[in-house]
């Protein structure tokens, strides 16, 4: 008679982390990345404020990194929208309804960076309804 041996206690392989480079998407292991921040000022996190206004890259080797580094380097870094994307993260993620005041408290920026913020936005969308059939 066949007995089978139970998995009991044994545990599957976890899988090695992998990571996608952003140049190539090619995957490879984590532990191979090269990464880093560029200036962006469209990068806002949720979670991680103190990065705005930076980008985290990742690349399979120093060559793929450089490459995206220079791209980055040629696209110009705009303050209001920075603000914008500061203030889309406060309306978005707490009351849609705030002051001047509030917004500056949630957004760490002056009124008039936050009214610059805002016209930067407004002007965005009517390109894109000009643009959109």
């Amino acid at each position: 008679m066949w007995k089978r041996k139970g998995r009991k206690g044994r545990r599957a392989a976890k899988p090695a982390p992998v990571e996608l480079c952003d140049l190539c998407a090619r995957v490879f292991p984590e532990d191979r990345s090269v990464r880093g921040y560029v200036p962006d000022s469209s990068a806002a996190r949720v979670a991680h404020e103190w990065c705005d206004g930076l980008r985290l890259i990742t690349a399979c080797c120093d060559e793929h990194f450089d490459v995206i580094k220079d791209g980055y380097a040629h696209r110009p870094f705009v303050e209001e929208e920075l603000w914008a994307a500061k203030l889309t993260r406060a309306l978005t993620s707490g009351p849609s309804e705030l002051s001047m005041d509030q917004l500056g408290c949630r957004t760490g920026l002056q009124e008039p960076q936050i009214r610059a913020a805002i016209a930067w936005h407004n002007e965005r969308m009517r390109e894109q309804q000009r643009t959109d059939p």
